[in-house]
């Protein structure tokens, strides 16, 4: 069989081939899901976070500098993230995905974003700062977190795949930690409305500010500049 031959019967197999669906109880691996369509269902909540101006930060400075600061901030998102319970699924250059599930997944996820900052701004920079105290890069960056059922599925071919993730919340949440820096958090209606008061509220002070999002029908979103101290 010719290559163009095998990608249209590969085309044609997904097309027609019906759909395994099961709802799922723990976040799935590679090795849970088929090849063919083959999927699970999920209620989970999905953080994004990335690295904010990467581009001017790999064009301006040493490749080395650009690199140290991608694995510290991948390195504290990451060990945030499972911290809080969440567990990681992709890695995308500069961003990292976290996945959230349970009946707490919303104010995990959202007090996940807030140590994250507090890791950015008390950790990171200052360490930067004092390696580097000539050095004028200032690390920003984004986290983006919508809550939604999710469609689980696994993508690409053998020894070549990864998991694909396809529903309202790991579309929002990516596009999310695309908004703008000034907020360091943003959050849908959805999980603003579900998480618990503590990651709300500090000193009996609204942490959020309400935004519409005009790219998606005017819909509540959330930006926040606050941080939850690690201890």
């Amino acid at each position: 069989m010719g290559f163009k031959a095998t990608l249209k019967a590969d085309v044609k197999k997904t097309y027609s081939e019906r759909w395994t669906r099961r709802d799922g109880r723990k976040v799935p691996e590679d090795v849970d899901l088929g090849s063919g369509n083959d999927a699970v269902d999920l209620e989970a909540t999905i953080l994004y976070t990335d690295l904010d101006e990467s581009t001017p930060l790999v064009n301006n400075y040493k490749d080395w500098f650009a690199a140290e600061n991608y694995k510290t901030f991948l390195q504290c998102a990451t060990k945030i993230i499972r911290n809080e319970g969440g567990q990681v699924r992709s890695f995308d250059g500069d961003r990292v995905m976290g996945i959230f599930i349970g009946d707490s997944k919303n104010t995990s996820a959202v007090r996940c974003s807030l140590k994250i900052n507090y890791a950015v701004k008390n950790i990171i920079q200052p360490t930067l700062k004092k390696q580097y105290p000539n050095a004028k890069y200032v690390m920003r960056y984004v986290t983006g977190i919508d809550t939604s059922k999710v469609m689980v599925a696994k993508a690409g071919i053998r020894n070549s795949n990864d998991l694909v993730w396809i529903g309202r919340a790991a579309n929002h949440a990516a596009k999310l930690s695309s908004m703008s820096a000034a907020y360091p958090t943003w959050i849908t209606d959805k999980v603003y409305d579900a998480m618990d008061s503590k990651v709300k509220y500090s000193n009996n002070k609204n942490m959020w500010e309400q935004r519409f999002w005009k790219a998606q029908n005017n819909c509540r979103i959330y930006g926040s500049t606050y941080w939850w101290k690690i201890t």
